[in-house]
């Protein structure tokens, strides 16, 4: 897992334009047209952009993305409340990570649903009804790794941490894989397994790093010392002609004073990255 995780930060590094930048609004916007035409068209869009290997087959290869913008209800408030959450999800971990490797990301998470979806039917002569709710779930999941302790208002109104959110939704997501099992259907009960490769693959590392006891202890000093690195940097500047120096780029507070620099609470020890590598650097890890 660290390894994909750090060969997709090396790449998007490399191909700084690589990425479709606001990647989700794009697809919210279109997804709401879609639900809107379904209703009030002459054409019902839904069944036109859902997934079918058959037809796809035959040549409507349009299917093989547009099921990415078929709604996951027939409810227009909760159509209305889960593209504006999904939205806000992924406009967030695009600016955490870049909008390369948040493309990546995502459209590596179509790409497995797409290869599930033909294994299926392929091997086993079997239909799949491919949803957008695992992709988005997999956002979500990749969004409270990220930011765990941040607080939403739950029906509007109660507060509660997207962790706790998470935690349950993980529940429900084993409790569906068990109960299709159960009714039989052993190879669709993994459906939504493979639909969340992507963030096992991608944000595993960091999973796992947060539920580490021995990690917690360790990261929890590291975020107050942040004070003595602030005093080791002042009785360094004696020896230094800088203050600050981004550990990517190389630039100093003093050849650019207008630059911003911050401390990565993420990597192994104090490193210091300028305002354009704080969010697209790879971490520093112990060896």
């Amino acid at each position: 897992m660290r390894a994909i995780s750090r060969a997709v930060d090396k790449f998007c590094q490399k191909h700084r334009g690589f990425g479709i930048p606001r990647l989700m609004l794009f697809i919210v916007i279109i997804s709401a047209v879609v639900f809107i035409l379904s209703g009030t068209g002459p054409v019902n869009l839904i069944s036109f952009f859902g997934f079918n290997t058959a037809l796809i087959m035959q040549g409507q290869v349009w299917r093989l993305f547009t099921w990415v913008f078929t709604p996951i209800s027939s409810s227009i408030l909760w159509v209305a409340v889960s593209l504006y959450f999904y939205y806000f999800i992924g406009s967030s971990l695009e600016r955490e990570w870049g909008a390369g490797k948040f493309t990546i990301y995502y459209l590596f998470g179509v790409l497995l649903n797409i290869i599930y979806g033909f294994l299926m039917w392929l091997v086993f002569n079997m239909t799949v009804t491919l949803s957008p709710m695992y992709l988005n779930l997999s956002m979500f999941f990749a969004f409270a790794t990220l930011f765990p302790d941040v607080s939403i208002r739950l029906f509007f109104v109660i507060p509660i941490k997207i962790k706790w959110l998470a935690l349950v939704n993980a529940i429900l997501f084993f409790l569906s894989i068990i109960m299709g099992i159960v009714a039989g259907e052993v190879l669709l009960a993994f459906l939504p397994v493979v639909a969340l490769l992507n963030y096992i693959l991608i944000c595993g590392d960091d999973l796992l790093s947060y539920i580490r006891p021995m990690v917690k202890v360790r990261t929890s000093p590291q975020v107050v010392n942040f004070k003595k690195a602030a005093k080791q940097v002042k009785k360094d500047l004696t020896d230094k002609p800088y203050r600050h120096k981004c550990a990517v780029c190389g630039k100093t507070d003093t050849d650019y004073p207008e630059l911003e620099f911050r401390y990565c609470s993420r990597c192994n020890g104090y490193h210091c990255f300028c305002s354009e590598h704080i969010n697209n650097h790879i971490h520093f890890t112990e060896q």
